[in-house]
C-alpha cells in the first residue's frame, strides 16, 4: 500500500496539471525525395509543445526538435518558422547553413525579434521571441529543409500555440453626442484575457455598472448611453492580471441669467480677450514708431572737419603771399619764403 502511494505521488510530480507547456510528437513515414535503395534508420518526426504561455513585454521560447531518416547529413539546410497556418502561413524567421557548417545565418527575422536558439545540425530548431506583444499571440510552425543530394523537408502540421497574456490597458475613452441632444460615453480597453468593463459616475450614484462589451480580438468596447448628469465618469477594466481606470468629464452648456445663452457669454469673453490683445499690439506698434521718430529728429553730432593744408609758396613761388584761415579761426598770414 505504501509503495503504491509513493508511485502515485511520483507520477503527480512528473505530470503537473494545468501546465501551459505540453509536448506532442508528429511523425510520418513518407519522404518527399529519398533514395529507394537506402534503408532509413528512423522516420521524420518533430516534437513541439502544444502551448507556450508568456506575458506582454517578456520573451518566449518555442521549442522544436526533429529526427530525420538519414544516418548522417552534413549538406546545406534551411530552418523556417511560420505563423498562422502550416505550409502557407507568412514566415517570421528563416536561416540557412552551408555544407559542413553549424552556423545558421539569419536571412529573415520579423522586426528583429526572432532568433534561433537551437542548432539545426543537432536537430534543434528552437526559437526565441523577444519583446512580446498581443499581436504575437497565435500558432507557430517549424520547418526544416535539406538540400544538395537529399532534398528532404518536414514541417510541423499542428504547430505550437503561443498564448500572450496582458493586464488591462484603456486605449480610448470619450463622450460623444447622441440622438435628441443626449450624450453617450465610450470606453475601449485591451488585454488578455479580454477585460470586463464597468462604469461609475453621477448618473449611477455611488455604485458602478458592469456593461457588456463588444469584443474584437484582444479589445473590448463598452458604451454608457444617455448621460443625464454632468460630472466625472470613470471606466474600469479588469482581468485576472490586473486593473486599469480612466475618466472623462461631461459639462453641458446651459442658458445664463436673463435667458442669455452660455455660448453667447463664452463668445463675448473670447471677443473681449481678442480686443485686449489687439490693444496691446497697437500700443507696442505706436511705441516703436515714436522711438523711431525721436531717433530721426535728433541732429547728428558734429564731426571734426578734415582739411588739407597746401604749401602755396611751393605751388606758386612767384605769386603774392596769401592768407589761410584754419577752420573756425581768424586769417593769419603765411610766412614768406625767400629764395636763396
Amino acid at each position: 500500500m505504501e509503495r503504491s502511494f509513493r508511485f502515485l505521488a511520483c507520477l503527480a510530480c512528473v505530470v503537473p496539471t494545468g501546465s501551459c507547456v505540453r509536448t506532442k510528437r508528429e511523425t510520418t513515414g513518407s519522404l518527399l525525395s529519398t533514395d529507394v535503395h537506402s534503408a532509413p534508420a528512423q522516420r521524420w518526426s518533430m516534437q513541439v509543445p502544444a502551448e507556450v504561455c508568456a506575458e506582454v513585454g517578456d520573451a518566449a521560447v518555442l521549442p522544436c526538435t526533429f529526427t530525420h531518416p538519414h544516418r548522417h547529413y552534413d549538406g546545406p539546410l534551411t530552418a523556417i518558422w511560420r505563423v498562422g497556418e502550416p505550409y502557407a502561413g507568412p514566415q517570421v524567421f528563416r536561416c540557412t547553413a552551408a555544407r559542413g557548417s553549424e552556423l545558421c545565418q539569419t536571412a529573415l527575422s520579423l522586426h528583429g525579434r526572432f532568433r534561433l536558439l537551437g542548432n539545426p545540425r543537432r536537430n534543434d530548431l528552437s526559437l526565441r521571441v523577444e519583446r512580446l506583444a498581443l499581436a504575437d499571440d497565435g500558432r507557430y510552425f517549424c520547418r526544416v529543409e535539406f538540400a544538395g543530394d537529399v532534398h528532404d523537408r518536414f514541417e510541423s502540421r499542428h504547430g505550437v500555440r503561443l498564448r500572450v497574456s496582458a493586464a488591462p490597458h484603456i486605449i480610448n475613452i470619450s463622450v460623444l453626442p447622441g440622438p435628441t441632444h443626449a450624450f453617450r460615453a465610450l470606453c475601449t480597453a485591451e488585454g488578455e484575457p479580454p477585460p470586463v468593463l464597468s462604469w461609475s459616475g453621477p448618473a449611477l450614484g455611488n455604485g458602478s455598472l458592469s456593461v457588456p462589451g463588444q469584443g474584437h480580438g484582444h479589445q473590448v468596447t463598452a458604451e454608457l448611453p444617455a448621460l443625464t448628469h454632468d460630472g466625472r465618469y470613470t471606466c474600469a477594466a479588469a482581468n485576472s492580471l490586473g486593473h486599469a481606470e480612466a475618466s472623462v468629464y461631461l459639462f453641458r452648456f446651459r442658458g445664463g441669467a436673463g435667458g442669455t445663452p452660455a455660448i453667447a457669454l463664452l463668445l463675448g469673453a473670447l471677443g473681449f480677450k481678442a480686443l485686449l490683445l489687439l490693444g496691446f499690439l497697437a500700443a507696442g506698434a505706436a511705441r516703436r514708431r515714436q522711438e523711431h521718430s525721436v531717433t530721426q529728429d535728433t541732429p547728428p553730432r558734429p564731426q571734426a572737419q578734415e582739411s588739407n593744408y597746401e604749401n602755396l609758396s611751393q605751388m606758386n613761388p612767384q605769386g603774392p603771399l596769401a592768407a589761410m584761415c584754419p577752420p573756425g579761426g581768424v586769417p593769419r598770414p603765411l610766412a614768406a619764403t625767400c629764395a636763396p
